[in-house]
This record gives C-alpha cells, structure tokens and sequence, in this order.
C-alpha cells in the first residue's frame, strides 16, 4: 500500500469524517442527530466516513470494512467485547459522559476503562492512517473520541484536523476531577480547531487551559503543551426546510391523524428524548403532575406523550432512570386517570423521523427540558414541523444549548415544576396572533443558522486554522 505522504493530492480536500458509530445512509431515519448532520455534510461534499461498525466481534479485523453509498465511502471497524465494555460503556459513558454533564456522583473513576478507551482510539487512528491522502481535511466527533488526533500526529499526520464536541464541556472544578485529565486536555491540543456547542462552552475550555495549564490566550487562538489552536462556538443546526416538508410527507400525516383522533378538544405535550438521566425526563414528569395539581381544567384535557428509547441499556445508571419513569409514570396515572384518559404515555421504543415529524406537528406543546445538553435538535424539529398557520409552543430548559438560538420559546428552568407547569398552561392559552409570531422568529433562526452553515462555517474555519498553521508568519495568523 503506497504511504499516504507519497499519494498524489486530489484538486481540492476530501472531508474525513470519524465519529464513534457509522450509520448507513439508508439507515438515517433512525440515527440521532449527530448521524443526520454527519450525513447532510458527506452528500454534499462527497467523502469518508470512518468509525465504529455497531457490531462486536470475537476476533476483530485490523483493517476496515470499506463500502460506498453514492459519493460517501463508509470504512467501519469492529470492536471486541472487552474494547467496547472499557472503551464505550466504561471510560465513555460512566465517565465522561456524566463527569462532563456535572453528575459526578454519577461518574465512575475505572483505570481499566481509561486504558481501555486510549488503547481503542489509537487502534482506530492506526486504521485510519492508511485511508487518508495528504490534503483529507479531518473531521473528529464527541466525547468518545477526545484523544484520536493524538493518535494520528503520532502517526506522522500533516492533515488539518478538527474536532466538533456535541456534549457540554465541564466547568474547570469538573473536569480536574477526572485522574486523567491533563492528559486529556494535553490531546486536545493536537486538534488544529476545537468546535464547541456554545460560547459558555468555550470559556470554560479557556479557563481550564489558563487555570490549569497557564495558556496563552490571543483572540479565538490559545496555546498550550508548545501547541497552538483555534477554540470557537459552531451551534449546530438541521435542514429545516427539509423537515418541514418531511413533516407534510404521507407518513408524516398518518401520524398527524392517528395523535389528533379523538383528541381535538385535549392538549397533546410531546417529548421525545434518549433515555438518559440528563434529560430531565423524571422532573418533567413531576412538572406534569404539579400542573394537574396546580390547574383542575387540566383534569382530561392535558396529556404527556413521551417518547424515550433505551439507549446505553446495559449501563447500570440507565437501568435505574428507567425504572424510575416506569415508577413515576405509573404513580401519576394512578393517581389521576380516568376511565377514557391517562396523563402520561410513555413509549420506551424509537420511532422513526416521518413518525416524529407528525407526532411533532399533532402537539400543541413541545417539552424539551435538559437538566443539560449540548445543543438539543429535538427543540429545533419540533419548530420546524410546525404548520405555520397554526403552530403549537415550544417550552424549552435554559440548560440547552439551543436556548441560546431560541429566545422565542418558554425558556424554563426544568429543576422548577411550578415555573414549568405554569409555563405549559400559559402554552394552553397562548393567542394564535402571539403563536404565530413566536413561531416565525424561532424559524428564521432556523433557516439562518442551518446543518449548512454549521458544517461550511466550521471547515470554513478548519482550513484557515491549517493555512495559519503552515505559515504562522502570514497575515491570518498575525490576525490571531
């Protein structure tokens, strides 16, 4: 195989994109929102998708499967049972994953899993390396992949590289928790660009680097570890246009008729989440009740579709939520159905994004309240399912990212069930006039602030970073 700095460079620079699940395109209807962005950016661009396969294996190849799917090449790895349970459900998901959503007590401290979740970063980068030709422009994804550019320089990489963090970042407190953590922050500093979800996001990323590790900071650059990079806010968005002619799609409109059957006259509140504890699931459901509690005339009137799958279900913390909800779900109707009505359904099964687009637009209520979240797309689908004409109201956490990009919804704290209750029932009665104009606000945003521009503005960004990078005496980098 020819080594990659020996291959001839292509006219212009393919798009590399490595996240920790690779999902078929014909798949994409199920994948979360990641997978939707990721494959938005590759038929445009046309490129590489690298990254876990989804399957584990007893003997894992260590070279790539390789398929195409019209311009997109998918390269997909197998892991061992021992790989995925240090690497994913170990250091990934009972560690950071709570440690940078600020539930240490949550968070599990396992040298094993950490060792684990390196060994599975550079054994991915290795088989990486050799797909890559000289001008990639190398797009990394979340949490589960902090150290992989790491991993490449160490494979001599040229390459622009980025990396895009999906999650919050943690406050500096947090972080320094973690035993590894200067090794972590150290790795980020192989990335040429850090994208983060929001601008808090990026001041915290800065004071750990000043705090902890006496950075230098000169406009969006900051240096540290004898490195230099670029760390700026990308909020990301989704094709509203598209969803919202998903949302008038046939499927679509099934739905829309099988929700609004003999409903009419009762407010459907949606909520469709992963099953996870920083999702604030259980608060919302007691914010439900408060409202029963609160207000009688919303005795048979109102009721809580929740949609949350099962995700990480072997994790023991994810076991636990969800018996919690069952718990709760059942003591509130329990307490309050009647014969022909119940205040909350609960599904724990996916559904696919035609289903979701009508169940979205039957809602007179969208309830979307993170305890914390990175940006949160399921606010920004449920604006973009709307029928104009008749838009329902989207209550949305303070905690999510997308509270920054959408002032025009009820901005609630979630830990707060009075103030969200009161919040759903002035959603009840809120005018058509003032729906409406709320509704075109959030959707301009939408329009402006798409999956387009996020990904143009990031590798956009990426490829100046690299021109700086080469020639740090060119006036982009005296700019810096």
């Amino acid at each position: 195989m020819t080594p990659p700095s020996l291959r001839k460079a292509a006219s212009g620079p393919r798009l590399v994109a490595v996240s920790n699940r690779v999902v078929h395109p014909r798949s994409a209807a199920r994948g979360g929102g990641l997978a939707v962005a990721l494959l938005d950016a590759l038929r445009q661009r046309g490129g590489l998708w690298f990254g876990w396969s989804g399957q584990i294996s007893d003997h894992p190849d260590t070279r790539p499967s390789v398929a195409e799917s019209g311009p997109i090449r998918l390269a997909t790895m197998d892991l061992s049972q021992a790989e995925h349970d240090a690497y994913y459900n170990g250091f990934a998901n009972r560690c950071l994953w709570p440690l940078f959503h600020l539930r240490l007590d949550l968070t599990a401290f396992d040298p094993q899993h950490y060792d684990g979740y390196m060994r599975v970063n550079r054994r991915l980068a290795g088989a990486l390396w050799p797909l890559l030709d000289d001008n990639d422009q190398i797009w990394i994804h979340d949490y589960h992949l902090l150290p992989f550019a790491e991993a490449l320089r160490e494979q001599r990489a040229k390459q622009q590289i980025g990396f895009f963090l999906h999650i919050p970042f943690p406050v500096p407190e947090m972080l320094t928790a973690l035993p590894h953590y200067r090794d972590l922050m150290r790795s980020l500093f192989s990335y040429d660009l850090l994208g983060f979800q929001t601008e808090d996001d990026v001041q915290r990323f800065r004071d750990c680097a000043v705090r902890e590790f006496g950075a230098q900071l000169r406009g969006d650059t900051i240096t540290a570890f004898g490195r230099r990079l670029t760390a700026k806010a990308f909020p990301i968005g989704i094709d509203a246009r598209e969803f919202a002619e998903i949302a008038t799609s046939p499927t679509a409109q099934q739905e829309f008729q099988r929700v609004r059957a003999h409903r009419e006259d009762r407010t459907v509140i949606v909520g469709v989440d992963r099953l996870d504890y920083t999702k604030g699931i259980p608060e919302r459901f007691r914010s439900v009740e408060c409202l029963l509690d609160r207000y009688p005339d919303t005795h048979g009137q109102v009721e809580l579709l929740q949609i949350a799958p099962t995700s990480r279900g072997e994790v023991p913390e994810y076991m636990a939520i969800r018996r919690e909800l069952e718990q709760i779900a059942g003591n509130i109707n329990g307490r309050y159905a009647q014969l022909d009505w119940e205040p909350i359904r609960y599904i724990n099964r996916p559904l696919g994004r035609r289903q979701l687009a009508g169940i979205y637009r039957a809602s007179r209520i969208g309830l979307v309240t993170p305890l914390r979240d990175g940006m949160n797309l399921v606010a920004k689908e449920y604006v973009a399912a709307q029928d104009p004409a008749d838009p329902g109201v989207l209550v949305l956490s303070r905690f999510a990212g997308s509270a920054k990009q959408m002032q025009s919804a009820l901005i609630v704290n979630p830990y707060d069930n009075t103030a969200v209750a009161d919040a759903l029932q002035t959603a009840r009665y809120m005018p058509l006039e003032e729906r409406r104009n709320r509704h075109a606000e959030l959707m301009q945003g939408l329009l402006r602030n798409d999956a387009s521009a996020w990904r143009e503005a990031f590798l956009q960004e990426l490829q100046r970073c690299s021109a700086q990078r080469e020639d740090p005496a060119s006036p982009t980098a005296q700019a810096a």
